[in-house]
């Protein structure tokens, strides 16, 4: 160095005298261009930063802001590292800003791995984990083995041409401990290639492209770099600044336009004020007249909002504050259990809820509430809002619950009718076992009149009137629930039990009218969901159907098939088929209308009464007119089936 000038910081200094006064003047020459580029890089992420972060100031739920902010200001930091290096003086001094230098990178790794789940909602936490214990654990070895951790001891400097000037890198012996570095910013590359591929199948390709792509592109240049500089593979000085500045600008630019979207659609929704105002006027005025209630939810600040008529439907006072199981319990105990299943199927993803339920008021009056709403969910997948609709349907149900009182009087006058029919063909069944009572009683009273009756045989007697006595009273048993009046009892109904029951009813009266019954039931056939009796009414309203329908038939073509098979979807199917006329065209779209019949002495309900039964237990009846006999069939869903539902 002249003595009489002097070099500082890109500034050469030079000594005047001037007027024998004895003064410096310094002239600066020309500023470095290595220091212009890295103090501008450094500059614009303090801005970027400092912006960033008053934004996150104002909004603390903006947290890729402040992840965007400490990126840049890592970046701005590690930039005026780099400066350093490449003006040290000493190799002590590049050692010692090489050594500072991991404290803004490990700040880069943790704020971009912040930036990517907060801003794309995106990446394996366990990546992230990897990636942010691998850093740590390098920045703390970085204080602890060597002169740093890419340098066990640094020999010299030496001189190269960069930029057109001369900058300073470092020779010396590289610390195998830096390897846990570079692991950490491996896995940094790996954690942003599958955050990419995530938010690329959730569809939202620019992202993708722009902050992934970018992410990943910059982060592994700037990684490839590092491992060959310091191994000594290739002589540059570290410039991992510039692939960190363009990765600001990336994100900066997707946080910038997000704003610029959002002021845009405020502005929108500014101008359009008025106008949904006046909607939401309609709205109501729509919702007050058809006598609905409305209630909001929102999940996030945990706060719901009721109409005045949806807080009158469940008993709620204009200024009471409204809790979530508050609400549970003005629903009736019987269907509480059902509701929260329901909420919380909702809330977990299916969105949609609908159930018809019991309100309980703080007066003690219940009444029916219809409600129907939907659960939106945010970008994450969470329940952001809840909103429903309420509706006072107890006169509906009221009116339904005397229809059905209606249809099951229906029912049970249909069965005492058909009982009727059977009567003669029972009778007999029952006198069958009662003489053989009888007889067998006698043979036992002769027995007796001996010195020395033959007590095995008087037992063998009186257990065979215990077994025709016990027939007897199965037949009375079967007579006694078909004409017991009752509503629907589900439970889980074996199907050959079912057939064979209605079968042993009817079958003295196919014998008395020379009509051959023929029951067919496929093996390993599922229990069906059903109340025995009122499916044993609707088979036995079929046969009896089929044997009328054969009065005018000759004897050889007498037949009345019944058969149950798995039809394959779920279900089972009954079928009756007759060897009779069949049933006219004209007559086959009435065949199931009330009061509709062809026979002289018929109501015209047993075979709607079999409708409504079959379709109260999910399935479906209709007829079939074939060229040899009409046929009837029922579908019935099996138990697994309906208990899905």
């Amino acid at each position: 160095m002249s003595r009489r000038g002097r070099s500082f910081g890109g500034l050469d200094l030079s000594e005047k005298r001037c007027s024998g006064l004895s003064r410096r003047v310094f002239f600066p020459q020309k500023m470095s261009s290595v220091t212009i580029i890295w103090s501008m890089i450094a500059s614009a992420c303090l801005t970027l930063a400092a912006i960033s972060f008053l934004t996150w100031g104002r909004n603390r739920q903006a947290w890729a802001n402040l992840c965007f902010s400490l990126l840049a200001a890592g970046t701005a930091a590690f930039a005026f590292c780099e400066l350093g290096m490449m003006r040290a003086g000493t190799p002590a001094e590049f050692g010692t800003v090489l050594k500072w230098g991991h404290v803004p990178t490990w700040l880069i790794l943790v704020s971009l791995i912040g930036f990517a789940r907060a801003y794309l909602k995106a990446g394996r936490k366990w990546l992230a984990w990897l990636a942010l214990g691998l850093r740590t654990l390098a920045l703390v070895l970085n204080f602890l083995v060597g002169k740093n951790l890419n340098y066990r001891e640094i020999t010299s400097l030496r001189h190269i041409s960069f930029l057109g000037e001369s900058v300073q890198i470092a020779e010396g012996v590289p610390n195998p401990w830096m390897l846990v570095g570079q692991m950490s910013l491996l896995a940094l590359v790996v954690f942003l290639i599958d955050a990419s591929v995530t938010i690329w199948r959730r569809g939202d390709r620019h992202r993708a492209l722009t902050v992934g792509g970018g992410a990943i592109f910059f982060m592994f240049f700037s990684t490839v770099q590092s491992v060959l500089v310091f191994w000594g593979i290739i002589r540059i000085p570290i410039t991992a600044s510039l692939s960190f500045m363009c990765l600001v600008l990336v994100m900066g630019y997707e946080l910038s336009s997000d704003t610029l979207r959002a002021s845009e659609l405020s502005r929108r929704l500014q101008k359009s004020e008025a106008g949904l105002h006046e909607i939401e006027e309609r709205m109501r005025l729509a919702v007050e007249a058809a006598d609905f209630g409305v209630l909001i939810r929102d999940f996030s600040r945990d706060e719901m909002w009721a109409s005045d008529r949806w807080r009158a439907l469940f008993g709620f006072s204009e200024t009471e504050r409204l809790e979530l199981e508050q609400i549970f319990q003005r629903v009736h105990p019987e269907d509480r259990d059902a509701v929260r299943s329901m909420a919380e199927r909702a809330r977990s993803g299916y969105g949609f809820y609908d159930a018809d339920l019991r309100a309980v008021l703080p007066s003690g009056e219940v009444r029916w509430v219809a409600t129907r709403g939907r659960v939106e969910f945010d970008r994450a997948g969470k329940p952001a809002f809840a909103r429903s609709v309420a509706h006072d349907i107890s006169r509906q149900k009221k009116a339904e619950e005397e229809t059905q009182n209606l249809q099951r009087e229906l029912a049970h006058a249909g069965r005492v009718s058909m009982m009727g029919q059977l009567a003669s063909a029972l009778a007999h069944e029952i006198n069958q076992p009662l003489g053989a009572i009888l007889r067998n009683a006698e043979a036992a009273e002769l027995f007796m009149q001996d010195q020395s009756p033959d007590l095995d045989e008087v037992r063998a007697i009186l257990a065979d009137i215990r077994k025709d006595d016990q027939r007897a009273g199965n037949v009375i048993e079967r007579m006694r629930r078909m004409l017991k009046r009752r509503s629907l009892d589900k439970r889980p109904v074996d199907v050959r039990e079912l057939v064979g029951d209605v079968g042993a009813l009817v079958r003295s009266d196919a014998a008395a009218r020379h009509i051959k019954l023929e029951l067919t039931v496929a093996e390993g056939l599922p229990a069906v969901l059903g109340d025995p009796i009122h499916l044993q009414q609707v088979l036995l309203n079929l046969i009896v159907n089929g044997m009328d329908a054969l009065n005018g038939a000759t004897t050889g073509e007498r037949h009345v098939w019944v058969t149950a098979a798995f039809d394959g979807l779920d279900t089972v199917e009954i079928a009756v088929r007759d060897s009779g006329p069949g049933i006219p065209a004209d007559q086959l779209t009435h065949i199931f209308d009330p009061f509709f019949t062809t026979k002289a002495d018929g109501l015209g309900m047993g075979l709607p009464i079999s409708r409504t039964i079959v379709e109260a237990h999910n399935g479906r009846l209709w007829a079939e007119s074939r060229a040899d006999g009409a046929s009837f069939r029922f579908t019935l869903p099996i138990v697994q089936q309906e208990l899905a539902k």
